[in-house]
């Protein structure tokens, strides 16, 4: 007993591997499967990664450029809507020599209109085979 384990203790081997072996051709076209298996899933999951990563630059950018692309529109119908408004109330105050009236009067219409133009906007599909629901 001194050569051998006993048989509760001796690692698992396959019915043809002999106990002075090392191990069978069969463990070892087992172990040759299975590293050339971890190969091809370790490059598919690089792959995965890889494609994954190029989607998510191309998507992150385009929704950037969007978003800004409609802030900036935004900003610009708000401010357009009160400069203009307050424009016409100042020149109607000139002309008609009624001091702030015209001015506060049309700086309000003004900056209603500007609210408005931002909800028109705010209200329109977001995606574009969407259709706005009334």
């Amino acid at each position: 007993m001194r050569g051998r384990m006993p048989h509760r203790m001796r690692p698992l081997m396959s019915k043809h591997a002999s106990d002075g072996d090392g191990p069978s051709n069969e463990d070892k076209e087992l172990r040759s499967r299975l590293d050339k298996l971890s190969g091809a899933l370790a490059e598919q999951r690089l792959e995965a990664h890889e494609r994954q990563a190029q989607e998510t630059a191309t998507v992150a950018g385009g929704e950037t450029g969007r978003a800004l692309s409609l802030g900036f529109r935004v900003l610009s119908e708000f401010v357009a809507g009160v400069v203009v408004g307050g424009l016409i109330g100042w020149q109607l105050d000139v002309w008609l020599s009624t001091s702030p009236l015209f001015l506060i009067v049309f700086l309000a219409l003004g900056t209603a209109a500007g609210f408005w133009n931002v909800y028109r906007i705010a209200a329109q599909p977001t995606r574009p085979g969407q259709k706005n629901k009334p």
